[in-house]
């Protein structure tokens, strides 16, 4: 009888164990996948119908809080800018946050294409790396066409963004060991730089110790 009670403890200790390990030993996954240019793995561990509204949400929040510290460009842009700015940064998740883009973005540690350009230039304007003085100029010079003026400002940060991934792919350093924490009972994230730039990776639980990605905190 003891000797059944000490092997049922065990199993539930057992249990307990990989339960809450399993988020370490996906990061463990990810981190190995990363390092051996596994695209297809890092792929499949991400959920896609949470991750693209995420980030979506995300550039969308921080391109609102960029535009209401300039009142200027809001009164000349208005409701049409911020439509236009939405617009080009969805396309740009949808279009980078892909199985396919995902799988070769990793194959080639952040070699620059067309969809990955665009997401680039969605955050940086989103994040206030515009040339303000340029996009006033602009509207002014388009007569409010907004949609000209995103446009002209989108080509030129894709081309700026470009060559910074370009070079950070080259220089950037990589975390050798990110910092790993739950942030909820079926919550957690992993912390650190890729290519140089400071990312969080929140993943969530899918069932009892399988983990999808569902959100990247972008710098």
């Amino acid at each position: 009888m003891k000797k059944l009670s000490a092997l049922l403890i065990l199993l539930v200790v057992a249990a307990i164990v990989v339960y809450a390990g399993s988020p370490y030993y996906a990061a463990y996954q990810l981190k190995a996948a990363y390092d051996n240019k596994d695209g297809q793995a890092i792929s499949q561990a991400i959920d896609y119908q949470q991750l693209r509204p995420n980030v979506t949400t995300q550039l969308t929040g921080q391109f609102a809080q960029t535009l209401g510290q300039y009142p200027m460009i809001a009164e000349l842009g208005g409701e049409a800018l911020n439509n236009a700015a939405g617009t080009f940064i969805v396309h740009a998740v949808d279009g980078a946050i892909t199985p396919q883009n995902i799988e070769r973005l990793i194959a080639t540690q952040g070699q620059a294409n067309q969809a990955t350009k665009e997401l680039a230039a969605a955050w940086a304007i989103a994040s206030n790396q515009v040339d303000l003085k340029g996009l006033i100029q602009d509207l002014i010079v388009h007569r409010g066409d907004v949609n000209a003026v995103v446009k002209g400002q989108m080509g030129q940060m894709m081309e700026k963004q470009a060559s910074e991934l370009e070079a950070r792919a080259a220089k950037g350093a990589d975390s050798d060991k990110p910092e790993l924490k739950y942030c909820g009972l079926n919550c957690f994230t992993l912390s650190g730089q890729v290519k140089g730039y400071p990312l969080t990776i929140e993943m969530q639980r899918q069932g009892l110790i399988q983990w999808k990605i569902i959100n990247v905190v972008l710098p």
